[in-house]
């Protein structure tokens, strides 16, 4: 397991990648925005532009990253979860939590379609084993984008705070991994945890704006 939450060093580069491109647009959207009242997400500042459209395929483009590292499903996931992307339970406690990112292949383009299932533990640290509270699936637009909402997740005996995932690019394999918070003092304890798949997390008004972009293990 690595020491450090930091990233390797990454090579120069002689201009934006389109990744880095796409992320930029992530990153305009304000975080109090991504945490509006109705807990929904907006489009992309870049969608929303005038020029609209997709960027321009890059012919070469290499920001460093290794594909996500897959990690264990855990005893808590339950199949056929509904088609959504807010998982909040109204009247349900907790600190608001919204998500975005991407996902992309090894070569930075990124992958429409692709399935993303997320589940998790409630603000309390306890799953819903019954039915689909805090659990739901969605796919990335054309431009490869997702956007969740949800509540920080709670603590439970054995762990820190995570997000599960299971991301499936359109007839490729399943990548199932889990997500995580910096500065949680478990992350040093908690014998899962992986400091590659740290989530960027900030203040966002009303609660907690994160971001992370997926990388599937294949090439367009």
């Amino acid at each position: 397991m690595a020491e450090s939450t930091d990233r390797p060093d990454r090579p120069e580069q002689e201009g934006p990648t389109r990744k880095t491109l796409l992320r930029a647009a992530l990153v305009a959207a304000p975080a109090a925005a991504l945490l509006s009242a109705a807990g929904s997400v907006p489009a992309l500042a870049r969608d929303r532009a005038a020029h609209g459209g997709l960027l321009a395929p890059t012919p070469q483009c290499d920001d460093g990253d290794e594909p996500t590292p897959p990690q264990m499903e855990g005893p808590y996931f339950t199949p056929g979860s509904p088609n959504r992307s807010d998982l909040v339970v109204p009247g349900d406690p907790g600190v608001p939590l919204a998500v975005a990112g991407y996902v992309f292949t090894r070569d930075c383009r990124p992958v429409a379609g692709a399935l993303l299932d997320f589940w998790q533990a409630d603000d309390g640290g306890v799953y819903d084993n019954t039915g689909y509270d805090y659990r739901g699936h969605q796919y990335t637009g054309a431009d490869g984008a997702f956007r969740l909402t949800s509540v920080v997740p709670g603590l439970y005996p054995g762990r820190t705070r995570h997000l599960h995932v299971k991301v499936q690019a359109p007839g490729r394999p399943v990548l199932t991994t889990q997500l995580y918070f910096p500065g949680e003092p478990r992350n040093g304890t908690d014998l899962l945890f992986d400091p590659r798949l740290l989530m960027e997390v900030g203040d966002g008004g009303a609660g907690r704006a994160a971001e992370f972009d997926f990388v599937l293990d294949f090439t367009a």
